[in-house]
Parts: C-alpha cells; sequence; structure tokens
C-alpha cells in the first residue's frame, strides 16, 4: 500500500511537470457543496475550468426544508433508555413540541422536539451515531 506522504509527493511531481500552481476543490455532499482554492505556489496562474453547478433534486429540497436537524455536536438517541420504545416511528403523528429524540453532549441529555405537527417521514440516523451541528436527524412533512 502506497503511503500519505508517496502519493502526496507523486502528486506534486505530476502537477510540476504539467506547471499546475494553483488548485479549486470543489465536493458535493449530500447538504451543501464544499468549495477551496489552494494557491500551491508563486508561480503563474493557472486557469482551471469551472465545475458545473449542480441543482438539488426535489427530494434534497424536501430533506432540507422538513428535517429536524441537531442543535449541536453529540451522540444521537431515538429512545429515552436502552431497550425502550423509541420517541417516533415512521408514520407517527407528533405535534409541535413532542420529543422526537436526545442528543448527549458533554454528559448532557438535550432533548430534541419536533417544530411542527406532522408525520414522520423518515428517520435519518441511526439511534447512537455521532451527529454535526445542523445534521438532519428526522423528515417531519
Amino acid at each position: 500500500m502506497t503511503s500519505f506522504r508517496a502519493t502526496v509527493e507523486n502528486m506534486s511531481k505530476i502537477m510540476d511537470d504539467m506547471g499546475i500552481t494553483e488548485l479549486d476543490l470543489e465536493r458535493q455532499f449530500l447538504f451543501g457543496v464544499y468549495r477551496k482554492h489552494i494557491h500551491l505556489s508563486k508561480g503563474a496562474t493557472v486557469t482551471m475550468p469551472t465545475m458545473p453547478v449542480v441543482t438539488p433534486n426535489k427530494a434534497l429540497d424536501s430533506v432540507k426544508t422538513n428535517a429536524l436537524t441537531s442543535p449541536m455536536v453529540g451522540v444521537v438517541y431515538l429512545s429515552p433508555e436502552p431497550n425502550a420504545k423509541p420517541f417516533v416511528t415512521v408514520g407517527a403523528h407528533v405535534n409541535a413540541g413532542d420529543t422526537v429524540a436526545l442528543v448527549e453532549a458533554m454528559k448532557t441529555f438535550n432533548l430534541i422536539k419536533a417544530d411542527k405537527d406532522g408525520t414522520v417521514k423518515e428517520v435519518l440516523v441511526t439511534d447512537g451515531a455521532a451527529v454535526e451541528f445542523g445534521q438532519p436527524l428526522i423528515i417531519i412533512e
């Protein structure tokens, strides 16, 4: 297996041979696009072709607008205690203010409450999974 260092050195040589001094990186994630411009040296600027912008499909728009998101980094729990019935299941009706999950952060359990009345369309996380700030947890329509 090639080491990370060897891979970077090989890429650097190829870039030097081609005269590349700048990189524009773009990575499409489920809920957004990450873009980064990297200037590699003080050499001449190389114009890179622009990557097309992908328009999210309607399913992603639905997730963005109807998803209840994590307010913090932590671990999500879908039931009040191990082996207990989950707070909600797909197809269940919830009212605004109903607890639908817990996020543990710094040994504190934070209640995640429905922000509107509706039906649980999808649970996007698994019990005990690490979650990030703003990560969609549950879709309520």
